[in-house]
């Protein structure tokens, strides 16, 4: 029985592999991370606490703090158990986030796939024939036979070393596109998250807006009815019931507009859960059911970059093209190859395995000598490539700062805006009071009163979107600052 590899036979191309290999040398740059911004803030003065609103519901008064973490189930500060839920239950289900799942499993394949480039390729092969020479010609067989049966059992071995890094720098350029497909993963979550509490919150506000119009619809009612009495007892003309007429129709108009984007919030959340517009889901929002958190982290910037994924797709992706300019230039370099063959043949097949084996190695080199240009424009292009990819980096930062910029500026002023619209809403209440003792007293008319409920209900309408931008924007700030996603155990680590 013969052995199929011989180390006789094949030593001397074992010797050279590890030449070629131990003499290889990584073309191209070595990718360098980025550096930190240098900036000190988001804006150009510290964020302070913001105003507060006592006695009403997301009045409370917020401050940042740059040591706090961010939570990997952020939502769960404003301590709402549908919001909680309906994510929760939407991590599970919603396709764009195993959309992006798939991706990454996609891109850690074909990472492992282009590792296999370091090993020997190695096949085997069996062939059996029949066959009969002319006896007009030199037998095949030794013993002459005319009609024979021939039995090849072969094995092949191809090896290419990676000499000049050109597999090294594919594969660091694939795993770079494997990370990047992991942040993609992180910032589906994370948007995903997100886009479920501001429709969650966006719902609240509908009801509240639906309830306050509601009012003041019926006020504008009562309020038609009146001036109806008045004018057929002379007390009114016909000019004020038609203006009272038309500002109740306006009243109405705003009504279906608010009931339709209600319908639209319920149908978005039910998809963004992963379920059909048909399916009706348990969970119902509104604004008391949420609670304003009183501290809010402020990640600093050099962490920022650490933290949000779209920065660290860019970073990855400019790492990626970093790697393919060692690619391109590998391309232009020699390659090597070195193959073996090893087999017998026999015409008996009991004798496959003892006699006649045979044996061939060969080593190649090839060096590109003219194409044209067309090796070297695809270097210069992958460096250009590197360019466009730092440059983007670069506008991913300045777009995130801007972003936390944004959000910071309407935490602020939002605080503001609902301390006013509070303030507005208690000034209309004291008036409507007032009109009611006048009314009462025999100072005033009912016409009077509807009109202080008519103004009182419409400064609710405003605190109602006062409070809606609060939340909002606090979501948002979690989003913009990473949203925890590294502490998420159901994403991926590096």
């Amino acid at each position: 029985m013969i052995q199929i590899f011989d180390s006789r036979r094949f030593g001397w191309i074992a010797v050279l592999m590890a030449l070629l290999c131990g003499a290889g040398c990584t073309v191209g740059p070595n990718f360098k991370k980025p550096t930190a911004p240098d900036a000190a803030g988001y804006t150009p003065a510290p964020p302070e606490a913001t105003s507060g609103t006592p006695k009403v519901d997301g009045g409370e008064a917020q401050t940042f703090t740059e040591t706090r973490d961010i939570p990997g189930d952020w939502w769960t500060v404003f301590h709402s158990r549908p919001l909680n839920g309906l994510i929760e239950r939407a991590l599970k289900a919603n396709p764009d986030l195993k959309s992006a799942q798939a991706a990454l499993t996609v891109a850690r394949e074909n990472t492992l796939a282009q590792r296999g480039y370091y090993y020997p390729n190695i096949s085997a092969g069996f062939s059996a024939a029949r066959a009969r020479t002319s006896a007009e010609v030199s037998p095949f067989t030794a013993s002459g036979a005319l009609s024979y049966s021939l039995y090849t059992p072969q094995v092949n071995v191809s090896f290419v070393p990676d000499v000049f890094g050109l597999n090294k720098r594919t594969i660091e350029s694939l795993k770079a596109q494997q990370e990047q497909a992991r942040y993609a993963l992180a910032a589906t979550h994370i948007t995903l998250s997100s886009n479920i509490a501001s429709a969650a919150i966006q719902e609240a506000s509908l009801r509240g807006q639906i309830e306050a119009t509601g009012a003041l619809v019926t006020i504008n009612t009562q309020m038609l009815e009146i001036l109806r009495h008045q004018l057929a007892r002379g007390y009114a003309t016909e000019l004020d019931v038609a203006a009272q007429q038309a500002a109740l129709a306006q009243v109405n108009a705003t009504l279906p507009p608010l009931l339709k984007q209600l319908a639209q919030q319920r149908d978005l959340l039910a998809m963004l859960a992963g379920g059909f517009p048909n399916q009706e889901m348990p969970e119902k929002f509104e604004l008391a059911g949420f609670q304003l958190p009183r501290e809010l982290p402020l990640t600093i910037p050099s962490k920022l970059v650490e933290q949000r994924p779209d920065i660290l797709q860019a970073e990855e992706n400019l790492h990626a093209a970093s790697a393919l300019i060692g690619v391109a230039h590998a391309n232009r370099l020699p390659s090597f190859a070195l193959t073996a063959d090893t087999g017998s043949m026999a015409l008996i097949f009991s004798h496959i395995f003892s006699r006649g084996g045979f044996w061939d190695t060969a080593a190649g080199l090839t060096q590109p000598v003219f194409d044209g240009g067309t090796l070297k424009h695809k270097e210069l292009a992958a460096k250009a490539a590197y360019t466009q990819a730092e440059e983007q980096y670069k506008s991913t930062v300045l777009q995130a700062f801007q972003n936390v910029a944004d959000t910071l500026h309407a935490i602020e002023q939002d605080a503001d805006g609902l301390k006013a619209a509070s303030a507005a809403a208690d000034a209309a209440k004291v008036t409507l009071d007032l009109t009611k003792k006048q009314l009462d007293s025999g100072y005033t008319n009912y016409l009077a009163l509807l009109s202080a409920e008519q103004a009182y209900q419409q400064a609710v309408l405003n605190v109602v979107q006062a409070q809606t931008n609060r939340y909002t924007d606090t979501a948002a700030l979690f989003q913009a600052l990473g949203g925890g996603w590294w502490h998420r155990p159901d994403l991926p680590k590096s």
